[in-house]
């Protein structure tokens, strides 16, 4: 017997790419997704003021507590005259402080509310910065509890901004609204580093340069004192908690 040969036909191969219909990856899937993006963004700025209030405070403390995680090992090498091995065992003690203090956080704003709880996170950031600018080189007890405040403070205060920003977005639209969060945190997020870089340039100092960042906390705070908590909540059509 002869082999037998399958030939593609062309017209099941037509079919199969119109049910596939286009790509959805490359360009066409970011293309779509800047489009959501600007949509909501511009949902954001005509419907909620109070949600779009509390995302631009958000976007100037949080930079500022990124910058300063983010530099705090040169810092502690270059101006603080500490080996790179004392400032890794005293990062991995950030880390360790950061799981007691988020706790902490849970329980006071159980208490007093999540709003106020990142409002005081926000004065202790500012606390942080200025001790820092004054902590002398080689004090490595100074140095702890400097580390010490900064674990207390860090995942307390990120975790419970998600937390208010949930309580502030419309029921159903999580999704598109957490990937705005996502999307302006990570645009913002070199603000920070350029400030502090500018500033050691000009200065030569990295103190300056890390006292520098407290106007972000400033701003950041202001801006978050400012938010109406329970106007923006009902505006979402979201249940006002007890506590906020």
């Amino acid at each position: 017997m002869g082999a037998v040969h399958d030939h593609p036909d062309p017209r099941a191969a037509a079919r199969h790419r119109h049910r596939r219909g286009p790509g959805r990856g490359g360009a066409g899937g970011r293309g779509g997704s800047l489009r959501q993006l600007r949509s909501t963004f511009r949902e954001l700025a005509t419907h909620y003021p109070q949600t779009k209030l509390f995302l631009l405070a958000y976007l100037f403390f949080n930079d500022g507590i990124q910058t300063v995680i983010g530099n705090s090992s040169l810092y502690g090498i270059e101006e603080l005259d500490f080996p790179q091995t004392t400032v890794l065992a005293v990062f991995l003690f950030v880390q360790f402080t950061a799981f007691f203090g988020a706790r902490l956080f849970g329980l006071v704003a159980a208490r007093v509310g999540a709003w106020r709880t990142v409002l005081s996170g926000i004065g202790v950031w500012t606390l942080i910065v200025v001790v820092a600018y004054f902590v002398p080189a080689q004090r490595l007890v100074l140095f702890l509890a400097l580390a010490f405040a900064i674990g207390m403070v860090l995942g307390g205060t990120q975790a419970l901004s998600r937390s208010l920003y949930s309580q502030l977005i419309p029921a159903g639209k999580e999704a598109e609204y957490f990937s705005l969060y996502q999307a302006m945190e990570r645009g913002t997020s070199w603000f920070g580093t350029l400030i502090f870089g500018l500033v050691y340039q000009s200065t030569l100092s990295y103190r300056a340069a890390i006292l520098a960042l407290i106007v972000f906390f400033l701003l950041g705070g202001v801006l978050l004192s400012r938010v109406r908590m329970r106007e923006g909540i009902v505006a979402a059509g979201n249940e006002v908690p007890v506590v906020i």
